[in-house]
């Protein structure tokens, strides 16, 4: 049986190693291709080879109860098991996955919850499981120097058993490496003799591992199992592709009742597949996934082009291309120089040919002018890139994720993998078809989109949006089937859902207010009367004035569309004069941390009135409310602070009467902390005051002469935090105000000496602070 079967290792995602691959395939012309892979997803193969699937794409597995529990395997098309797919297709050669079935392998993550609504990825995307040929990344620590093969720890071994050779090596990454010795190095050769060279080292490495871990032990057993049951009824040559590191057990010889035994009383669960598309910065080992690659389009190059010395050369052209469109210079000159150089590093480094780490350094020596900065600004797009694969139209795909691929081709909004910004005119209506859908998505917890000054673009007709696609977004999609087939219905019905489980009223207003954005009418209905009857129990100050700004936008942006919310009239009133009867006795008895969240309402609420449609009777009544807590004895002093100021800057408290309230505040006979918490709730985002009204710098400039030296540092950090607010310029502006002499503003004449002697003294006095000497006495 062992004659009749043909074992290629290769390295997941490898161009070295498809192009192999591909070559043995055609010198061997198999009865059959059996791949690593879920064996249950044998028939959506074919799909890999249909000339509108565009790589990269990923098979998608989760299990049917709970979406969140899924796993990627994704295929580039320098993959290998892609690849063998399609020649296998266009061979006409039978091609099947032998792998533990994701309905057994997604079992193991069935029992616990996860903690978030990101899904679960239990094999393919974790470090560590299939491992091997796979990992690309942290296997071994970099602190110290690089361990020899036969020091690495099993663990290491499995994880990443070609990048444990490459450091050891003195490589960065396994597939430089792969590509200098075994590909076109001391291992080149006919394909059939590197890929035995390759099992020899796996089997050495193998010597080193002491046990492996029981899921891989399931897994090898079935692949084992697949392979004997299929050589028994092959009519030619069985071709196997896996890692490189399951050849040795692959090709050992086991007793069958041995693997059924492994196999035996797993539990399993119902599951799915599809196609989804993948993206490059995600087959990046960077993003995280273990059987990634270190730069993806660097391996494509490497696929399409080759390792030669033009290979090399396209390469470099790429380089200068990009970091052209990034602003740098780059001479033609220069190209030919790096190129030259590149060589000459791999000559040094003895190394067969110029890798990636050899470009890499002779690029930022001749096309950086040696700053490695400046190719780390570029770099993620050039070896990431932004590419999203594509899945032919007629795939079968889930409900929500056919909807929105239909819509991304309808709206001409195609994923991509780097941030771009997107601006949108609300008022044409292809713009805001796109706004629906991305706000419709980010309902079902799908950021494709996330917008720029949200705040300040929902009373008006433009929105900026930043796109990023990821690949996980799928996941999302299915686990949100529930509330059903359409974004649309999907995202309305797991708003509706949410609505019932708000207990804040101003959460329960803004996410009425997001379902307006969304255009869902259904949602937004049930919202608004949700909104009616919660507003009419609420009682307590805190809910009512963290829910009022949220209603006003939601009236403001109801208004600049044109849509009509009867719901609204009256709420909004309501709401404030309820706000306005608890406004004094919320402010009593708050802690420091309490305080802050108090003032932080308030000064919401203040900034939401000129934006609303209130009825002069409730400004009345809140602004009453408000002037009673500026001179309420038993509340929060900060709160008491902002009170004032809110009053004064409405012209409601004349100069002279805060004047006279701020002296009281500030006096001796006012306990400090008192003071600065009443100074910090007057002056937070509103110190420019002091730089304009002469009276009020007077009255805080007293106050800090009174403090002795101790507690005057104790308040420092209150002084800094308020006073950064202002910029340099006015920060000078108002030192000059306070150390210079009362009237004395000359520019020119003997005027100027007082100024100058008066800067001199301040300066000797906060030098001697700062050398511990003395005390500050004003």
């Amino acid at each position: 049986m062992a004659a009749d079967i043909h074992y290629f290792g290769i390295r997941h995602h490898g161009p070295g190693s498809a192009r192999r691959l591909l070559a043995a395939l055609e010198a061997l012309v198999p009865a059959e291709v059996l791949i690593e892979g879920p064996a249950d997803a044998s028939d959506l193969l074919p799909a890999l080879a249909d000339p509108a699937m565009k790589p990269p794409v990923a098979l998608l597995a989760y299990v049917v109860d709970r979406p969140g529990t899924a796993s990627f395997y994704p295929f580039a098309e320098f993959s290998p098991e892609y690849v063998a797919v399609c020649w296998a297709v266009r061979a006409g050669v039978p091609v099947r996955f032998i792998d533990l079935p994701s309905t057994l392998r997604l079992q193991a993550a069935v029992p616990e919850a996860p903690a978030s609504n990101a899904p679960e990825v239990p094999d393919a995307d974790a470090p560590g499981v299939d491992a091997g040929a796979e990992g690309e990344g942290d296997a071994v620590a970099a602190e110290s120097a690089e361990p020899s093969p036969t020091e690495a720890s099993a663990d290491e071994l499995q994880r990443d058993p070609i990048g444990v050779l490459a450091r050891a090596a003195g490589y960065e990454d396994g597939e430089s490496w792969w590509h200098d010795w075994i590909e076109s190095g001391a291992a080149a050769g006919e394909p059939a003799q590197v890929f035995e060279a390759v099992a020899g080292v796996m089997a050495t490495l193998r010597e080193q591992q002491l046990e492996l871990e029981p899921l891989e032990a399931r897994r090898e057993a079935h692949m084992r199992l697949q392979i004997a049951a299929a050589a028994r009824t092959a009519a030619g040559p069985l071709a196997v592709v896996c890692g490189a590191w399951h050849v040795p057990a692959l090709k050992a010889r086991h007793k069958a009742g041995d693997d059924r035994a492994l196999l035996a009383g797993l539990a399993k669960c119902k599951t799915r597949l599809t196609w989804v598309p993948w993206t490059y910065p995600r087959l990046a080992s960077g993003s995280g996934y273990g059987a990634g690659v270190a730069a993806p389009r660097w391996y494509r190059h490497l696929w399409r082009h080759g390792a030669g010395g033009e290979a090399l050369s396209r390469w470099m052209v790429e380089v200068a291309r990009t970091l052209r469109e990034g602003g740098a210079p780059c001479s033609t000159a220069a190209v030919i120089e790096s190129t030259r150089l590149a060589h000459a590093l791999a000559r040094v480094r003895e190394r067969p040919a110029a890798g990636y780490e050899d470009m890499r350094d002779a690029a930022i020596a001749s096309l950086c002018e040696g700053e490695a900065l400046r190719w780390r600004q570029h770099e993620v797009a050039l070896l990431l890139g932004n590419e999203v694969g594509e899945i032919p139209p007629d795939t079968q795909l889930l409900p929500l994720l056919e909807d929105l691929q239909r819509q991304q081709k309808s709206l001409r909004l195609k994923p991509e993998a780097l941030e771009r910004e997107l601006s949108l005119d609300l008022r044409s209506d292809g713009g805001a078809a796109r706004s629906v859908l991305l706000h419709r998505l980010l309902l079902l917890d799908v950021p494709w989109g996330r917008l720029l000054d949200a705040g300040s673009s929902r009373g008006t007709f433009r929105e900026r949006w930043t796109l990023a696609w990821e690949p996980e977004y799928a996941v999302r999609l299915v686990e949100h089937m529930v509330y059903g087939p359409t974004i649309e219905q999907a995202a309305a019905g797991r708003s509706v859902a949410r609505m019932r489980e708000q207990n804040a009223l101003s959460g329960l207003t803004a996410l009425t207010r997001r379902c307006l954005e969304a255009d869902l009418p259904v949602a937004v209905e049930a919202g608004l009367a949700a909104v009616a009857e919660r507003a009419g129990h609420a009682q307590e100050c805190g809910e009512l004035m963290a829910a009022l700004p949220e209603l006003v936008s939601l009236a403001r942006y109801g208004t600049a569309r044109e849509i009509a919310l009867d719901q609204l009239a009256g709420l909004a009133e309501r709401m404030l004069v309820q706000a306005a009867l608890a406004l004094p006795y919320a402010a009593h008895g708050l802690d420091a941390e309490q305080s802050a969240r108090f003032c932080g309402l308030l000064a919401g609420v203040h900034d939401c009135l000129p934006l609303g449609d209130f009825d002069a009777d409730a400004i009345a009544s809140w602004w009453q409310a408000v002037a009673y807590l500026s001179a309420d004895r038993h509340a929060s002093r900060r709160a008491c602070g902002l009170a004032c100021r809110l009053l004064y800057d409405a012209g409601r408290l004349a100069s002279d009467e805060l004047q006279a309230r701020m002296q009281r505040m500030l006096s001796p006979g006012v306990p400090t902390v008192e003071a600065a918490q009443f100074f910090e709730g007057f002056f937070e985002q509103a110190v420019q005051r002091l730089l304009h009204d002469a009276g009020l710098l007077a009255v805080v400039d007293a106050w800090l002469a009174t403090l002795d030296g101790e507690v005057f540092q104790e308040q420092l950090p209150l002084l800094r935090r308020v006073f950064s607010s202002l910029d340099r310029s006015e920060r000078r502006h108002l030192l000059d105000r306070a150390v210079r002499p009362s009237g004395d503003h000359a520019g020119s004449g003997p005027g100027l000496r007082a100024p100058d002697a008066a800067w001199l003294a301040h300066e000797q006095r906060l030098l001697a602070l700062l050398r511990g000497e003395g005390a500050w006495n004003g």
